[in-house]
């Protein structure tokens, strides 16, 4: 196996990615960023960021609907509950890591 990924083998597992976050609707944003260092907002980002340089127009909304499947405001309505401060600990902790 080489070290590079086919892009073809990225999308798919970008898409697996994305429906597995999607499915996973218990697991909280901030969660993610306290454990793995990025969350699905972040995940927008990237997409945004991407297609911006290959002069594409995505805006952040754009980008967070694809990646929660739905507007950011119904998700954030819906899924997502207050920050715990053990949590909010956790999330700078692990943003200082990946500084």
């Amino acid at each position: 196996m080489s070290e590079k990924i086919s892009d073809a083998v990225a999308a798919q597992a970008f898409h697996r990615l994305v429906k597995h976050l999607q499915h996973r609707k218990d697991v909280q944003n901030i969660d993610l960023m306290g454990h793995s260092g990025f969350c699905r907002n972040c995940l927008a980002d990237w997409i945004m960021e991407a297609d911006n340089a290959e002069g594409g127009a995505m805006d952040k909304e754009q980008a967070r609907t694809i990646i929660h499947g739905m507007p950011m405001a119904q998700w954030k309505e819906k899924y997502q509950s207050p920050a715990s401060d053990e949590q909010l600990a956790r999330m700078k902790e692990s943003v200082a890591k990946n500084a």
